[in-house]
C-alpha cells in the first residue's frame, strides 16, 4: 500500500491542478495555442489510430490466413519495428524526405525545380512516422486473435460459402474487436507519450506544449494545466477501449482446434503478399538502420565523438541499472503480497501500482515536478533551503519518474513468473512454519529468476531510450543517449546524431527478438487451449506493453 501511494503521489497532484484551476492560465492558453494543440492532438490520435489499425490488423491477417513466398520470416520480422523510436525515425523520415533529400531533389531534377510536392513537417507526415513504429501493438494482438479465437468462425463462413474478405469482415472482425481494441488503446496512449516526434514535424500536440511552456517558460502552473488535460485525454482512451469491449464475452466452440488453415496464395497474388509486407518492414525498420549505418560508417567526426557517447551511454546505463534494480525489487514485494493475501485493500493497491504505466509520460513528469515544488515549499516553510531543487532537478527526480512509468513491466513480469510456482509449495513452507520473508528469499525469488531477469531486461530498455522523462526532469548538464540524438536531430545533424541512435535500436532489438522468437514457437507448437477472445485481449496486451514502443 505503501508502493502505491508512492507511485500514485505524481498523478495526485496532476489531479489536483484540474480540481483547483487557474483561470488566468487557462485563458492565457486559450486565446494563444491551446485550441490548436487540442485539435492537432485529435486528428494526430485518429490518423496515428486508424493508420496502425489498417497496417497492424491487415498484416496481420495477411501472415495468418494465407501462404506466401517469406510469409514465415515475415511474420517475426514484422515485429521489429518496435525496437525503432519514434524520435529517431523521425530524422531519417525528415533528411529522406525532406526539401534537401534525396527524394526531393530528385522529384524536383525530373520534374522541374518548381514541381508541387506535399508539405513534409506536417501532421500527416508525424502520423505517417508513428503509425510505422507503432503498428507492431495492433498487429501483435490481432495475431493473436486472429489465430486463436477466430478460427471455427472463419471456416464456418467459408463452408457457407462466403468469400474471404466477407469471412472476415462479418465472423473473424467481432471476434477480435476486444484485441484490437486493447492495441489500439495502447497505440493512442504511445502517441499521447510522444513529443519529439512530432517537433521534428512542427506538429503542436499537448504533450509537446507541456515540454515547449516548462522549458521554454518556466511556468509550472502552466505546464500543469497541460499535463492535465492530457491525463484527460488518457482517460478518455481507457474509457472508450472499456466500453468498445463491454460486457460482451466472444467465445467458440471446439477450443481445441489449431487456428485458421493458411490459404496458399499462387502466383502473382504471393508476390505482391511478399512485396507488401516487406514494404512495410522496409520502411519501418530496414531503411532507417541502413541509413543509419551509412551515416555512422562515413561520418568523419565519430571519432572524436567517442567521448562524449561514452559520457551519455554511461549516463544511461547507470539510469537504467538503477531503474531496473529499484522496479525489480518493487516488483517482487507487490507480487509476493498479492499471493500471501486476499484482502481487498492490497488487490486495490496492486492495481494502483501499476496504473503509471497508463499515463502518458510527460504527465509523471510534471507529477513528479509538482511533488518535488511541494517537497521545497515544505523545506523552505521548515527554514530549510535546497537551493535550485526544482529549477535543475536531479538523477533522483529522474528515477523516481522512470520508477512510476515502468513499475507496471517490473509486476507482471514478477506476477507471470510467481504465478507458475504451485500454491501448495508456499503453503508447505508456511505450515512448517517459516516466515513471509524467509519464504520470498528461498523460495519465491529462485523459483520466478526468469521472470525477476525478464523484468529487469525490459525495465533497463526501456530506461535507456526513455526521451519525455529524462528532458522534463534531468539536472542541467546531465545528458542520456536519447537527449543527445534528439538535440542533433533538431539541429539537422544527422550524421553526428546516427551513431548513438544507432546503440539505442541495437539494445532495443534485443527484447523484441527475443519476443518474435517466442511468438515463432508459439505459432507452429501446439495449441493446447485456444481462450476466449476476452482472455487473449489483455494478456496480449500486457505481453506487447512490455515490448519496447
Amino acid at each position: 500500500m505503501a508502493i502505491a501511494v508512492v507511485v500514485v503521489l505524481p498523478l495526485g497532484f496532476v489531479v489536483a491542478s484540474l480540481l483547483s484551476p487557474s483561470f488566468d492560465v487557462w485563458s492565457q492558453l486559450w486565446r494563444t495555442r491551446l485550441p490548436t494543440m487540442v485539435l492537432t492532438t485529435l486528428g494526430l490520435l485518429v490518423m496515428v489510430g486508424a493508420g496502425t489499425l489498417i497496417v497492424g490488423g491487415g498484416l496481420a491477417w495477411l501472415v495468418t490466413a494465407y501462404r506466401f513466398p517469406g510469409r514465415r520470416l515475415l511474420s517475426w520480422l514484422l515485429v521489429l519495428p518496435l525496437a525503432m523510436p519514434g524520435y529517431v525515425l523521425g530524422f531519417v523520415f525528415l533528411s529522406l524526405v525532406g526539401f534537401t533529400g534525396p527524394l526531393q531533389r530528385g522529384w524536383r531534377g525530373a520534374l522541374g525545380a518548381d514541381a508541387w510536392f506535399p508539405q513534409v513537417r506536417s501532421v500527416w507526415a508525424a502520423a505517417l512516422v508513428l503509425t510505422l513504429v507503432l503498428y507492431p501493438y495492433v498487429y501483435l494482438l490481432a495475431r493473436v486473435a486472429f489465430r486463436e479465437t477466430a478460427a471455427s468462425a472463419y471456416d464456418v463462413a467459408r463452408s457457407l460459402g462466403c468469400t474471404p474478405w466477407r469471412a472476415f469482415r462479418r465472423a473473424v472482425l467481432p471476434l477480435a474487436r476486444p484485441a484490437l481494441a486493447a492495441g489500439l488503446a495502447l497505440v493512442m496512449m504511445e502517441t499521447l507519450t510522444d513529443f519529439a516526434t512530432v517537433q521534428y514535424f512542427g506538429v503542436e500536440t499537448l504533450s509537446a506544449g507541456i515540454y515547449q511552456v516548462w522549458r521554454g517558460m518556466y511556468d509550472r502552473d502552466a505546464a500543469a494545466e497541460l499535463a492535465g488535460l492530457v491525463l484527460l485525454f488518457a482517460l478518455v482512451v481507457i474509457v472508450v477501449e472499456r466500453s468498445l469491449r463491454g460486457r460482451a464475452r466472444y467465445a467458440e466452440p471446439g477450443a481445441g482446434g489449431a487456428g485458421i488453415e493458411p490459404q496458399q496464395l499462387r502466383g502473382w497474388r504471393g508476390w505482391v503478399a511478399t512485396a507488401t509486407a516487406s514494404a512495410v518492414l522496409a520502411a519501418a525498420f530496414v531503411a532507417p538502420v541502413t541509413q543509419l549505418v551509412v551515416w555512422a560508417a562515413g561520418d568523419g567526426r565519430a571519432a572524436r565523438s567517442f567521448e562524449r557517447i561514452g559520457t551519455y551511454l554511461s549516463n544511461s546505463i547507470m539510469l537504467a541499472v538503477i531503474t531496473a534494480v529499484l522496479v525489480v525489487g518493487l516488483g517482487v514485494v507487490i507480487a509476493n503480497a498479492s499471493r500471501f493475501s486476499d484482502r481487498r485493500m492490497v488487490r486495490a493497491a496492486t492495481r494502483i501500482s501499476v496504473a503509471g504505466y497508463a499515463v502518458p509520460a510527460p504527465v509523471v513528469a510534471i507529477g513528479v515536478l509538482l511533488l518535488i515544488a511541494a517537497l521545497d515549499a515544505i523545506l523552505r516553510s521548515l527554514g530549510i533551503r535546497v537551493s535550485g531543487l526544482l529549477v535543475t532537478g536531479s538523477v533522483a527526480a529522474v528515477v523516481y519518474g522512470y520508477t512510476v512509468r515502468f513499475l507496471a513491466l517490473g509486476v507482471t513480469s514478477v506476477e507471470a513468473s510467481l504465478a507458475k510456482v504451485p500454491d501448495e509449495i508456499t503453503q508447505s513452507a508456511r505450515s512448517l512454519g517459516a516466515s513471509s520473508t524467509r519464504i520470498i528469499a528461498r523460495l519465491h525469488v529462485p523459483l520466478s529468476r526468469a521472470g525477476i531477469a525478464t523484468a529487469a531486461m525490459l525495465v533497463a530498455i526501456e530506461a535507456m531510450k526513455e526521451l519525455p522523462i529524462v528532458l522534463l526532469l534531468r539536472p542541467f548538464g546531465f545528458d542520456t543517449l536519447p537527449v543527445w540524438v534528439w538535440q542533433l536531430a533538431a539541429e539537422s545533424l544527422w550524421e553526428a546524431a546516427a551513431l548513438p541512435a544507432l546503440i539505442i535500436v541495437a539494445a532495443s532489438v534485443l527484447p523484441v527478438a527475443v519476443l518474435s522468437r517466442q511468438l515463432a514457437k508459439d505459432e507452429h507448437g501446439p495449441v493446447s487451449r485456444r481462450p476466449t477472445a476476452p482472455d487473449v485481449a489483455p494478456a496480449a496486451a500486457v505481453r506487447a506493453g512490455e515490448l519496447v514502443s
